[in-house]
């Protein structure tokens, strides 16, 4: 029960916490399961950055029934010391007071995460209940918040946010509630969320949690992270542990196969900056303080064109980047500049080819990390580095270093640095060229009245939503498909054979055949980063292939089209495959009485319906037809079976996963055939029957 004494006690503890809990967004971003997860990584965070300092190498992050959240490491702990300024215990400091911590001062972490000073009272203000343990000098300590006021809970069992709650009145208490061997030490932390503040849906996210564990396991070599869930049925445990630091995550990150070795980057540069220091007198005086920021870089080129890229400031991630990567996009494109001016003539780069940022990072996969003391970041979520310094020191150690590489006498890194150059002018040679093809499409379109190809068949309605149009494969197709269709929605495209195989090739390329070319016009929204879904002029488009493997292979490749340069159709469920049938099964009647007709999709139906019809004591005509292609049907048998709306069936095309769906399409489609080979013996599962003589 809470007292009804409200002393001065409780405003100094609540004054700032208050404001936490008024403006949450202003310290946590919002207040859903996002908010909840950047609470997480404030307590974790902190646990990273001893292990930063040599302290502890394994945390544990434990999701209780409770909806409760605990972190253990085995770091120095929590100071239990009384802080001189305030009197209160260290513990009691870090919890209710914001901007007041080891992190100011540069005395206790040369470099860490947390900056601000506010993350552990942050979080504390805003949970329902918050219980801290700290193993040091041979005991366990612990205290309680409520709310961010310190007090104890009256506790029936297992500990509950429900419990009754005294607060301290006229002084603190760390309670001493247990002994440790002597040289154990360490911090539990465990707390609910207060579903005052946060919104009814929000809920931690095991799959955010382990893919952030990762990713700090990467960071912080030979750091454990175990992650436990124990709110289902059965408990689950996960441990992440990567020796290899940032070298190893590239490996885990590359999208494509290696161009290039993994390149480490490493140096340091001093700059010196003017900050407000408090001084004892309690004024704040603006100081220049001498800093050090490390750099530590790994890089590879790879044979696709997807950038990937990750920085990081203190092992806090910065996906909107920041003068960190400025620096480093500034000091490759500054080097591999001047590179390729020097190799012009081997390269046959003309005066008038300039390199551009985007040559450069097309298959460039890349982990930047900076360590440097209290950085400068936009907002407490840290997003975004704004230490202008930085810029240039990365930017110098990334030029030094390649400088370094590109004049090595090795041989590997001879081969290497040449296959790096010519991938970048390919790549600067492609996108002049296409850029080119671009121009040329538009003063085409400007000059004649309509860009569609003549061999399109419209449709007439202007619905777009409820327009279709139909990729049909092959001329004769195409004409039973014109008398099966229906002219108000349905349209006609048809395509000569296999199209260009865009995994491998190049946009220029790409935009040069002349079949992608009249799917791409003909859908009318553009392609890669200029596709605009609104500007399409067909609600849904249906690849219409025969049922073999010809038709197999042609729907792959209309889907890579696809899936590389118009890939919002696909995102948004408007790309679908016909599902033409294989059989025509004609049941033959007694007497008068009309003949039934069965379509069939599979060997396997038509071999059950095959039995029923015996079954039953019916005939059927023999030899049943099969349906090598779909300019065997006729018109009726086309539109009932595979265009009618009342009838047909329809698979849509869909990417649930889209890392899963690019690596397959690369498997199937790309450049390495090793791996394509070994795909195709272990799924072959052929034998004599199932071949189509």
């Amino acid at each position: 029960m809470a007292s009804d004494d409200y002393s001065a006690r409780h405003l100094s503890v609540l004054e700032g916490l208050e404001a936490v809990r008024k403006r949450p967004g202003m310290y946590i971003g919002s207040t859903d399961s996002r908010g909840l997860m950047h609470c997480v990584w404030e307590i974790i965070d902190n646990s990273v950055d001893e292990a930063l300092g040599g302290y502890g190498s394994e945390i544990e992050i434990t999701l209780h029934p409770d909806a409760s959240v605990e972190v253990r490491d085995r770091a120095r702990g929590i100071p239990v010391d009384i802080e001189p300024k305030t009197g209160l215990s260290g513990v009691e400091v870090v919890f209710t007071k914001l901007h007041a911590g080891g992190k100011f001062g540069g005395g206790s972490y040369a470099a860490s995460g947390g900056l601000h000073g506010v993350g552990a009272s942050v979080v504390n203000a805003l949970s329902e209940r918050l219980d801290v343990e700290v193993d040091r000098d041979g005991v366990t300590w612990a205290m309680s918040f409520h709310r961010g006021e310190p007090g104890i809970f009256e506790d029936d069992g297992e500990p509950s946010p429900d419990a009754p709650f005294t607060p301290f009145i006229s002084g603190s208490e760390l309670r001493k509630i247990g002994k440790v061997a002597k040289g154990v030490t360490g911090t539990r932390i465990r707390y609910w969320a207060d579903r005052q503040i946060f919104t009814k849906g929000a809920e931690f996210q095991l799959d955010e949690l382990a893919a952030r564990a990762r990713q700090t396991a990467f960071l912080v070599p030979g750091l454990a992270l175990h992650v436990v869930d124990e709110r289902g049925d059965d408990t689950t445990r996960e441990t992440y542990r990567f020796d290899g630091g940032i070298a190893e995550y590239v490996g885990y990150l590359a999208p494509d196969a290696a161009l290039t070795d993994t390149w480490r980057i490493q140096g340091t540069g001093h700059f010196t900056e003017t900050v407000p220091v408090l001084q004892e007198n309690g004024h704040m005086v603006p100081t220049e303080v001498a800093r050090e920021a490390q750099v530590d870089i790994a890089l590879r080129w790879g044979t696709g064109y997807d950038t990937v890229f990750r920085s990081y400031v203190n092992i806090i991630a910065t996906p909107k980047g920041g003068t960190h990567q400025s620096g480093f996009e500034q000091g490759l494109m500054k080097f591999l500049r001047s590179e390729i001016e020097k190799n012009a003539r081997r390269l046959k780069v003309g005066a008038n080819e300039k390199l551009e940022k985007e040559d450069i990072l097309a298959g460039l996969t890349a982990v930047l990390t900076v360590r440097l003391p209290e950085p400068q970041f936009e907002g407490q979520t840290k997003e975004i580095l704004g230490t202008p310094a930085v810029r240039n020191i990365v930017a110098n150690v990334v030029a030094k270093a390649l400088a370094e590489r590109f004049t090595s006498s090795k041989r590997d890194d001879k081969a290497q640095t040449a296959l790096v150059l010519d991938k970048i002018v390919a790549e600067m040679k492609s996108r002049i060229s296409a850029r080119a093809h671009k121009e040329t499409q538009r003063r085409k379109n400007a000059l004649e009245s309509s860009s569609l190809p003549a061999k399109l068949v419209d449709c007439r309605s202007n619905d777009v939503l409820g327009t279709e149009l139909f990729i049909v494969e092959g001329d004769s197709a195409l004409g039973t498909a014109k008398l099966g269709r229906d002219s108000e929605f349905q349209a006609l495209l048809p395509i000569r054979g296999k199209i260009l195989n865009v995994q491998k090739a190049s946009v220029a390329d790409m935009l040069s055949n002349a079949e992608c070319a009249s799917i791409i016009q003909v859908i009318g929204a553009g392609s890669g980063r200029t596709f605009d879904l609104e500007q399409a002029r067909y609600g849904k488009v249906i690849i219409m292939a025969d049922a073999d493997v010809d038709g197999a292979h042609i729907r792959t490749l209309l889907l890579t089209l696809f899936f590389r340069y118009m890939r919002p159709m696909i995102d948004s469920g408007r790309v679908f495959s016909a599902v033409p049938p294989l059989h025509r099964v004609v049941v033959l009647n007694p007497g008068s009485k009309p003949n039934e007709t069965i379509y069939t999709y599979s060997e396997a139906e038509l071999n059950g319906v095959l039995k029923n019809l015996e079954k039953a004591g019916k005939k059927y005509q023999d030899p049943i037809q099969r349906y090598k292609g779909l300019g065997e049907m006729d018109a009726d048998q086309l539109a009932e079976t595979t265009m009618s709306r009342k009838h047909r069936t329809l698979r849509r095309v869909r990417v649930s996963d889209a890392e899963n769906a690019s690596r397959v399409f690369e498997l199937l489609m790309g450049n390495d055939v090793a791996p394509r080979k070994d795909f195709i013996i272990a799924g072959q599962g052929l034998d004599r029957d199932r071949i189509d003589v």
